[in-house]
């Protein structure tokens, strides 16, 4: 499996799997290829008939500190558990740091996916900002680039 660049991720949390999907279609409609795409949140039959539109591929089950039964696909996911299985050991908020995050930004993502919010990653640096702004457009809360190298 190829090596993740884990400085390189936009992420925004969702309310819902409603408002996820469309989150994730206008990403698509503006060019971000579903492969950068990563969906994450609480298990449900919902979630994981979401990120399988989405993806072309089912969710990934994941017993994740702090949150549970969880559904997740995509490039985050791998940067996230490392070698030490690191979201079962330490959470999205304990891991977040792993891919360019401030702690206390972690401890936020963690906080809204456990309040059944949905977690919509990108990996696309040079259209970071434009992801950005597309996540911001369709309510991803707490959207924000993590450690692009493009940052002053």
């Amino acid at each position: 499996m190829p090596e993740v660049d884990t400085r390189r991720f936009t992420v925004g949390v969702f309310q819902d799997v409603a408002g996820a999907e469309k989150g994730v279609e206008a990403l698509k409609r503006h060019g971000l290829l579903a492969e950068s795409l990563t969906i994450l949140g609480k298990g449900s039959p919902e979630l994981a008939a979401m990120i399988e539109r989405a993806s072309g591929a089912p969710p990934e089950k994941l017993e994740i500190h702090g949150l549970g039964s969880a559904l997740a696909r995509g490039p985050l996911v791998e940067a996230l558990q490392g070698h030490d299985d690191g979201l079962g050991q330490l959470g999205i908020g304990g891991t977040m740091s792993r891919v360019g995050f401030q702690p206390h930004d972690g401890r936020i993502y963690g906080t809204l996916v456990a309040r059944g919010g949905v977690l919509v990653a990108i990996h696309s640096e040079p259209r970071a900002a434009d992801a950005l702004a597309v996540l911001f457009s369709y309510g991803g809360g707490n959207a924000a680039i993590g450690a692009w190298s493009g940052r002053v």
